[in-house]
């Protein structure tokens, strides 16, 4: 899927509005395979784009777990690990 996508349930803070909303950017750009609409698919791009992301949303806050809350800064240095061991 989208490597850009990341995880954004369970986190303390929780995630904003605008994390959710670039994360259905992204899956809109990689289901229309473009990263910029024609000007004749703009207004499917932007209702395909709020529709997900309120449908992601509404997932986000409707999820439920017994796991404490994941704190970003350690998630985010624990990335830069894999990746540092994947690219050295």
């Amino acid at each position: 899927m989208c490597r850009n996508i990341k995880p954004l349930f369970n986190f303390e803070p929780p995630a904003t509005d605008d994390e959710i909303r670039d994360a259905a950017l992204q899956f809109v750009r990689k289901l229309s395979g473009t990263t910029k609409p024609s000007k004749r698919n703009e207004a499917a791009f932007a209702h395909a784009v709020d529709s997900i992301a309120a449908c992601a949303r509404d997932l986000i806050d409707a999820l439920e777990t017994s796991q404490p809350p994941r704190n970003r800064d350690e998630e985010a240095a624990k990335a830069r690990a894999r990746s540092a061991m994947r690219f050295a």
